[in-house]
Formats: structure tokens, sequence, C-alpha cells
């Protein structure tokens, strides 16, 4: 069967050294791929306190633009 990407991060976390965000396109402030919010909050259940790192993949902005609008929404949601 297909792997459930916040269970397999729930899973993870325990071990985690780093934490990276890595997103595609954003509509209204919130990634369309990936419910961050629900992300962050496993991550934050795990008890990580370390610096997340931003990879912006898409094609729609500028890589900078995109980093800075993950930071935005991560900001808000963190």
């Amino acid at each position: 069967g297909t792997t459930d990407r916040y269970d397999a991060v729930k899973k993870m976390m325990p071990y985690a050294k780093g934490v990276s965000f890595k997103c595609w396109e954003f509509v209204d402030g919130k990634e369309t791929k990936i419910d961050m919010a629900r992300m962050m909050k496993i991550v934050q259940e795990a008890g990580f306190k370390g610096w997340v790192g931003i990879e912006y993949e898409g094609e729609k902005m500028a890589e900078y633009d995109g980093v800075a609008a993950a930071r935005k929404y991560l900001d808000g949601v963190a």
C-alpha cells in the first residue's frame, strides 16, 4: 500500500536531526501539496526544537521569493 507521509514523519521524528520544509506552490499563502499545519504539528508534538530548513522546488516564483513565502507561512503556523 501507499505510505502516509504524515504517519511516516511521525515515526521518523524521534530520530530526526533536522527538519526540511520542501515546498512547490503557494495559493493564498498556503502550500498546495502538503498540509503544512498538520505536518508542523507532528514536528512540534515530537518535541523538535531545532531549525527548519526551507527548500523551494516550484517554478512559479523565484527561489528567494518561494523561500520567503514559506518562511512567512511557517511563522504563522509555528
